[in-house]
């Protein structure tokens, strides 16, 4: 059965974990990277339909790809992130559903539901780009998600042929403490949440 997390991990994932917009320069390493779709991958998605993608921006050359992109203030703590994750969508998701939720023919429920395949992708897409925060923390890695992109231009330069559409982007690396600023407030449990 389930045991509650400590107080150690439950800070590390969310109460002193910070998005960061500064980085050392620490490599994130390849064998890494695979690690922490392992752990994306199991989270949960209605129907196991898993359409996230992601793309992980490292190489002077993707970079280059990357930097016209990106709204002028997100330029050089991208560029100097040791990695940027495009979390996408697959507007296609469904043809796999056949090995991803073999016991019910799930494709028949999207193919030639642009509305439902649309929703279903960016909903559940964000779910696991939600995880890969999570998941990029457990690990001892630092974040900066981000929206502050042209997606159309992304789409051409990574997914020209249509299918996969950019969603958000999230910097990974290890964090510079010196350049964070003072953490945001949140909102209170009155504020944001009823009990019915």
């Amino acid at each position: 059965m389930p045991m509650p997390l400590g107080d150690t991990v439950l800070d590390q994932l969310f109460r002193t974990a910070r998005t960061h917009n500064g980085w050392q320069a620490r490599e994130v390493k390849p064998e890494t990277l695979r690690q922490l779709y392992d752990l994306v991958k199991m989270g949960p998605t209605s129907a196991n339909c898993l359409p996230a993608r992601f793309v992980f921006v490292q190489s002077a050359e993707a970079k280059a790809r990357l930097k016209p992109c990106l709204a002028p203030n997100n330029v050089d703590k991208t560029m100097a992130a040791p990695a940027t994750v495009i979390v996408a969508y697959d507007t296609e998701f469904y043809e796999k559903l056949p090995h991803l939720f073999p016991h019910a023919d799930a494709r028949a429920w999207f193919a030639g539901n642009p509305a439902l395949i649309q929703s279903t992708a960016f909903r559940n897409g964000s779910l696991q780009g939600g995880y890969l925060i999570l998941a990029a923390r457990a690990l001892g890695l630092d974040c900066g998600p981000m929206s502050g992109f042209d997606n159309a231009k992304v789409d051409a330069a990574f997914f020209p042929d249509g299918k996969v559409k950019s969603n958000f982007l999230v910097n990974l690396g290890h964090g510079d403490p010196e350049k964070l600023r003072p953490r945001g407030p949140r909102l209170a449990f009155e504020e944001a949440c009823q009990i019915l």
